[in-house]
């Protein structure tokens, strides 16, 4: 099965699925379940339900679902109604491409020694191969003793908000309930208990144009923005502090406050009277993304009152794009106790719980009340990037501790805690 394993990553990797190309290979993976022996199902995401959920803009026709279905392959052990049921989830869907940046091309997998190159080696797609090839790892050993389901999902969209994965948590795609959920996100073979979340912010100022050679006869924006700046670097260090959360003490800065793009100005020869600012902000597990909107917001306001130009022309603040909620799961849920234990057992001595800085659809299954942990082979830095490559010994191992972890679920001792 190692080969077959290796072979079926490189198909899948070979497959251009940035954002709204990723029917051919779902297409193609829905086939494979089949052949597999998977009973499968597809859904596709409704973009006017969507459009109801806090992570994704309140306009349906920003919401591109047209042609992007998800698909599932679902495996029944023993008495399946008597056991639970664990999602093995994955995206498809990667960043996009500047293929003029990549040693390779970036959808011919190429090896490097141990090292599989391709954009979504890392980001997701050697972690969705693992979810398959765990799953069928079990129907084809000894099942005996285990009762229940084993779901894998591929989903799509999760770049954009998690479109594929929100559609199955908010309208269940399945005849059946959904008991536990491993994403099988890079995490560098740990168990990640927790997400973080963010909030994207776009910020406006308003000065007064002048020739630049009697510019005091403006108001540039630029010195007001300067402030704001400052200002928010000083919020960001504040919760830094302020803020705690036990699976993030390790970092220095948790939850970063990212000021990503700035457009100032129309011309060199003239004063910069308008400028606008994307900001990206981070929400800690336990917070809201409200919550922190309103931190920022106050922030920026403060400084607006000590300014006069300002509090007669106050900075203009929207959201934009997708909101990313924060999520975390109890260390002694079941599911989280069966991936830590298989950990154990495969030879991973460390399998404390962690926390992530990024934002994952474990959210969307959280919030619809499904335990989820993420684990998986990679290390996200190598993620989004050219070469993107992945240690394929660590994604034989995440196969190998997803397999056992379910097995582990879905034995009866497991399911008296559920």
């Amino acid at each position: 099965m190692s080969e077959a394993f290796r072979s079926f990553t490189e198909e899948l990797l070979s497959h251009r699925t940035t954002s709204g190309n990723e029917g051919s290979a779902q297409e193609w993976l829905e086939g494979r379940l089949d052949a597999f022996g998977f009973e499968t199902y597809r859904w596709t995401a409704d973009a006017a339900e969507l459009a109801e959920h806090p992570s994704f803009p309140s306009d349906p026709d920003a919401i591109d679902v047209e042609g992007r279905p998800s698909v599932a392959g679902v495996l029944e052990f023993g008495d399946p109604e008597r056991g639970p049921t664990v999602v093995l989830n994955g995206h498809v869907d990667v960043v996009p491409v500047e293929d003029e940046a990549w040693e390779t091309d970036p959808f011919s997998p190429t090896w490097d020694g141990d090292r599989l190159v391709a954009r979504g080696a890392v980001d997701m797609k050697s972690g969705l191969a693992a979810c398959v090839f765990a799953a069928r790892e079990l129907a084809d050993c000894d099942p005996s003793g285990l009762d229940g389901r084993v779901v894998v999902e591929s989903v799509v969209g999760e770049e954009e908000g998690g479109i594929g994965a929100a559609a199955a948590a908010v309208s269940n795609p399945y005849p059946f309930d959904r008991d536990a959920a491993i994403v099988a996100e890079p995490t560098e073979l740990k168990p990640v208990t927790a997400v973080e979340g963010s909030v994207m912010l776009r910020v406006g100022l308003e000065g007064r144009s002048a020739h630049a050679a009697t510019r005091w006869n403006g108001e540039s924006v630029l010195p007001h923005f300067e402030r704001i700046r400052t200002a928010l670097r000083e919020l960001e260090s504040t919760r830094a502090d302020r803020v705690t959360h036990p699976r993030y003490e390790a970092y220095d800065n948790p939850w970063p406050i990212s000021i990503g793009t700035v457009e100032a100005g129309a011309w060199a020869s003239s004063v910069a009277a308008s400028l606008t600012a994307e900001i990206r902000v981070g929400v800690a597990p336990g917070e809201t993304v409200d919550e922190v909107e309103s931190a920022v917001r106050s922030t920026i306001d403060a400084v607006a009152a000590e300014s006069d130009w300002l509090a007669e022309h106050p900075p203009s603040i929207e959201r934009f794009s997708i909101q990313f909620e924060p999520a975390a799961v109890d260390v002694d849920e079941p599911v989280v106790r069966s991936v830590r234990g298989a950990m154990s057992r495969n030879g991973l001595s460390d399998a404390s719980p962690v926390g992530a800085t990024y934002g994952a659809d474990s959210r969307h299954y959280q919030a619809a009340g499904i335990p989820t942990v993420l684990f998986g082979p990679g290390n996200i830095e190598r993620g989004h990037f050219p070469n993107e490559s992945v240690r394929w010994s660590d994604v034989e191992t995440s196969r190998n501790v997803i397999a056992d972890a379910v097995s582990s679920f879905l034995r009866s001792e497991t399911k008296i805690n559920i």
